[in-house]
This record gives C-alpha cells, structure tokens and sequence, in this order.
C-alpha cells in the first residue's frame, strides 16, 4: 500500500515538475520577445533622437532655433506615442503568456483530480468487495 502512495506521489510530482518546466519555458520566450519589442522601439527613438540632436547642433541662429523648435516637439510626441504603442503590445505578450500557462496549469489540476476521483473509486470499489 505505501509503495502504490509512493508511485501515486512520484508520478504527480513529476507532473507538476512538468508542468512548471513547461510554464517557465513560456515565461522565458515571452520574456525575450518582450525584450526585443522593448529593444527595437529604443532603437528607432534613439535613432529618431539622434537625428534631431544632429540637426539642433546645427542650428547657429535664432531663426534656426525657431525653424527646429517644431521638429523638437514633434519628437517628443513621437517618443511618447511611441512608448505607448510599445506598453500596449508589452501588455498583451503579457497577458497572452499569463493565459497560456494559465491553460496549462488548470490542465494539469483537472487531470490530477480526475485520476485522484478514479483511483478513489476504484479503491472504494474494492474496499467494498
């Protein structure tokens, strides 16, 4: 009898090693693929950046500052249209992932109480006999 609970404990804690393998790989790959959408947009306002910055230090006169002052400001609402659309599409990776290991974890809760509700009425089956 304390061998079947042994075997009976073993198999479900590998399951759930499984499963938390499973959901930690998912965590890792949403992870980089936030990191990259993350990168990318600090690439293109950097450059965007850089490009204003070249200019500005161009700039030798008061009808120059004027002339760039649009453009600075048109930046800055890039930049922060920017962050915003970059938040966004962090938040649904996020919200894709946390579904995702979701499923998997109540997956796994339904087949443990399905075998654990099998088991038990075998053994009261048998107990019964």
């Amino acid at each position: 009898m304390f061998e079947q609970i042994n075997n009976q404990t073993l198999a479900f804690g590998k399951t759930y090693a499984d499963t938390f393998a499973k959901a930690q790989n998912l965590s890792l790959k949403s992870f980089e693929r936030i990191a990259g959408l993350q990168m990318k947009a600090f690439e293109d306002r950097m450059n965007a950046t850089v490009a204003f910055w070249t200019e500005a230090s161009e700039v030798r006169d008061l009808d120059g500052a004027k002339a760039i002052w649009p453009k600075g400001i048109q930046l800055t609402k890039d930049n922060a249209e920017a962050v915003y659309a970059t938040s966004q599409e962090v938040l649904g990776e996020s919200l894709k992932t946390g579904e995702a290991i979701g499923s998997l974890v109540k997956g796994t809760f339904e087949n443990t109480a399905e075998t654990i509700t099998k088991q038990a009425t075998a053994a009261a089956k048998k107990a019964t006999r």
